[in-house]
């Protein structure tokens, strides 16, 4: 009788090496092709051509979900710090550390496996361990599948803390601290 080899899990690792930013930048613009909307006005090619950026650890994390057999990246995410402009304060709380979830991608022949909810659940244990008090991120209303994941995870919908031009944008936020 054959042994069925074991079914391959999730891994989720910081992206640290010159191969991994290549990774990152691929996983990126995967994310950007299939979003199809244009990101100029977050400085997007100057964000790619500037891997880690904003997203340097400790303060932010770029991660990568790979399957532990293969090592093929499944996934990305992106966590960087944000000070909030004072317009946007008045809705949230003085005195706290904030930060933003960004570039959630599933590559499509992964989903299915859990990889976005791995990566999610990998980002906020980073964000605690960084000391944040609350995630915040944007989405688009046609990211149905992306807003489930966000609102099952204890993501609450929230009045704007940017000023998205992306027709559609809802804002979400989770408190990390207890």
């Amino acid at each position: 009788m054959e042994t069925q080899p074991a079914a391959s899990s999730v891994l989720v690792r910081q992206a640290t090496s010159s191969a991994d930013l290549v990774s990152v930048v691929e996983c990126f613009k995967a994310y950007t092709t299939w979003l199809d909307e244009d990101l100029t006005h977050q400085n997007y090619n100057a964000e790619l051509n500037g891997l880690p950026g904003k997203y340097a650890s400790p303060a932010g994390a770029l991660l990568l979900a790979v399957d532990s057999t293969t090592d093929a990246v499944l996934g990305c995410i992106a966590l960087r710090p944000i000070n909030l402009e004072p317009m946007y304060l008045e809705s949230r709380s003085e005195g706290l550390r904030y930060c933003e979830l960004k570039r959630l991608f599933v590559y499509p022949e992964a989903r299915g496996r859990r990889v976005a909810k791995t990566l999610l659940a990998e980002a906020q244990k980073r964000a605690r361990e960084e000391g944040y008090d609350e995630m915040l991120l944007d989405t688009l209303s046609k990211m149905t599948a992306a807003i489930s994941l966000y609102k099952s995870e204890g993501f609450m919908e929230v009045e704007p803390y940017n000023s998205s031009p992306l027709q559609g944008t809802l804002y979400f936020a989770r408190r990390l601290q207890t």
